[in-house]
């Protein structure tokens, strides 16, 4: 017989009003990837729940098996990153982060990886003396490993020789970099063809490696010329846009924040 209650370790990644008192909550999980649950009265000024299930909160709960949704009946915080609730920009990258896991997971997909990936990636941001564009583009990385989009950036995705340390070309629709010479002869060999291959800078890609194939410990130290970080930004943009078929909401608002004249305090 199946049980009709289970335990969870979860984030809450979404939340909306449903009915009149209730939250609609989008969870990721470490053992059952994506689910949604219904907290019934949340939304009441007295809930026991409602402090619980808050946005990016790192949660304990009991849930109970529904027709269509499954019912929170127990809720405990075990971790509320309350750095982010005070700063715009640190909850900003956090939507942002809750977004790509959230639009790159199917419901009931497990992938233990990248829920530690977002669990940590929380609590950098959350601790105020992390670079929050750079974790975001070292999150975006590390996320397309996990889910399988992982950009090929040491080896020609033509001729397979190694990346040489000139101005190579990026082709999103390709996935990954182009040297020189394929780019501009080989273009229509490649598997996902590559017309919209653009040459990139030298560093660039050195950037996109050290990102990929470090731990944060390691790149969080990084200081890189703010040039190098807005190309690096501009194709992680492209390539996750073009993954997912769409522009995500929190990058619009990210790109409004940056260049707001009245900068987020601390």
């Amino acid at each position: 017989m199946r049980e009709r209650q289970y335990r969870v370790e979860a984030i809450v990644l979404k939340r909306s009003d449903f009915g009149e008192a209730d939250r609609l909550l989008t969870l990721f999980t470490p053992d059952r990837g994506k689910i949604r649950a219904l907290a019934k009265g949340a939304r009441k000024p007295l809930s026991r729940k409602s402090g619980h299930v808050e946005l990016f909160t790192h949660v304990e709960l009991m849930l109970a098996k529904g027709h269509q949704l499954d019912i929170v009946t127990q809720a405990d915080t075990r971790n509320a990153f309350v750095g982010l609730r005070d700063n715009l920009e640190r909850l900003s990258h956090a939507y942002y982060l809750a977004e790509l896991v959230d639009r790159f997971s199917e419901e009931g997909t497990e992938n233990r990886a990248l829920y530690d990936l977002l669990l940590g990636a929380l609590a950098w941001v959350a601790d105020g003396e992390s670079n929050a564009a750079l974790l975001a583009r070292y999150f975006e990385l590390h996320l397309l490993l996990h889910v399988g989009y992982r950009p090929q950036l040491f080896t020609c995705l033509i001729c397979d020789k190694p990346v040489e340390p000139i101005e190579n070309y990026f082709s999103v629709q390709a996935g990954g970099v182009l040297d020189p010479d394929c780019a501009h002869t080989q273009r229509a060999n490649t598997a996902g063809h590559a017309s919209d291959a653009q040459m990139i800078s030298l560093t660039a890609p050195k950037v996109l490696r050290y990102l990929q194939t470090r731990d944060w410990q390691s790149v969080r130290v990084l200081t890189l010329d703010p040039k190098v970080m807005s190309e690096v930004e501009m194709l992680m943009e492209h390539y996750i846009a073009y993954h997912l078929e769409r522009n995500l909401k929190s990058v619009e608002f990210l790109q409004e924040l940056k260049h707001s004249p009245i900068r987020p305090t601390s």
